[in-house]
């Protein structure tokens, strides 16, 4: 099967087994770009899904803000940690350990779909497969957000059939804007920009090499 070639749960867990290890990904702060949709009021509260929620600091923020959140992660151990945050702010996630490909999630459809970091880690043949389940799971006029390794500054840029010679993603894959634009092109794009550097005292987590992008889903009709 081409996905084993890439990545694995037993991956993740021991990526996530140490919280201890300086890995920007592991604050306890919501991405910047998210925390200032929700300011801007660009997202109104409704039902949420994040792919790849890692220890679950998105998902975590978007509950704090009245958002019925499902959250999807293949690893135990941050789902673990997701859940003693969510416990610690007060807040209740529907955490789901599961691909996010073959996740049993309640029915109807999604207000809003957030991923940060969960695109760039997938092979290029999953494109076609998170496009599917966009279309399966994002209400018509629901927005869909996402931050991920932006060209020239992180992640590879190899052809596609490289990754496929070499049987590895090199730490994930890096995306241009005009890259984003074109596997999303159904969609409207309301902002699409790097990621706003955050200082270390920042309740928010900004890293330049990031492309920070929300989309809208044509109404129906």
């Amino acid at each position: 099967m081409l996905d084993r070639l890439f990545t694995s749960n037993i991956a993740w867990d021991g990526f996530y087994d140490d919280r201890s290890k300086p890995i920007p990904f592991f604050v306890a702060k919501p991405d910047e770009n998210l925390a200032s949709y929700l300011a801007r009021g660009l997202l109104a509260p409704g039902r949420a899904l994040e792919l790849g929620c890692g220890p679950g600091r998105n998902a975590i923020h978007l509950a704090s803000f009245g958002f019925t959140v499902d959250a999807v992660d293949l690893s135990s151990p941050a789902l673990a940690w997701a859940g003693e945050r969510a416990r610690e702010a007060g807040v209740r996630v529907r955490f789901h350990r599961a691909d996010i490909f073959s996740a049993d999630l309640p029915s109807g459809p999604y207000d809003l779909v957030y991923d940060s970091g969960c695109l760039h880690h997938l092979a290029p043949h999953r494109r076609v497969s998170y496009r599917d389940l966009l279309d399966r799971v994002l209400a018509p006029g629901g927005h869909f957000g996402l931050a991920c390794f932006a060209s020239g500054a992180m992640g590879s840029e190899l052809p596609d059939e490289e990754f496929y010679r070499q049987g590895r993603l090199f730490g994930g894959l890096a995306y241009s804007p005009e890259e984003l634009r074109w596997i999303f092109s159904d969609l409207t794009e309301i902002e699409l920009r790097p990621m706003v550097e955050q200082p270390p005292d920042s309740p928010l987590f900004g890293a330049p090499f990031l492309l920070a992008a929300l989309f809208r889903r044509p109404d129906a009709g």
